[in-house]
């Protein structure tokens, strides 16, 4: 079972890359890697070829071409959101609660 990363103020961290030419979790169909708590500690200690190591394992039809411009987004826990995806780069549209993000 994944586990999902919360801060302090009990926000879940949910991965999202909004460079243009790859998305991360809009060109793959394994939802787990937005919340997955052990990439969110990699990309925390800046560590991508370990976060791209770590996806090629836990998930191996996963595309991880959106992995060298993720981000985190913070949510508070019961938010509604969807990522949106255009040419490649996403966003983080919220449709309830609040978030930030954490450049």
């Amino acid at each position: 079972m994944m586990e999902k990363y919360y801060n302090d103020e009990e926000e879940v961290a949910v991965l999202y890359s909004p460079g243009f030419g790859a998305g991360w979790s809009s060109w793959n169909d394994e939802t787990a890697i937005l919340f997955d708590k052990d990439l969110v500690q990699l990309l925390i200690k800046d560590d991508i070829e370990g976060l791209i190591k770590l996806t090629s394992e836990k998930y191996p039809n996963v595309y991880h071409g959106g992995a060298k411009n993720l981000k985190i987004y913070w949510l508070e826990k019961g938010s509604v959101f969807e990522i949106e995806e255009y040419d490649g780069s996403e966003s983080v549209h919220i449709i309830g609660g609040r978030a930030y993000n954490v450049a």
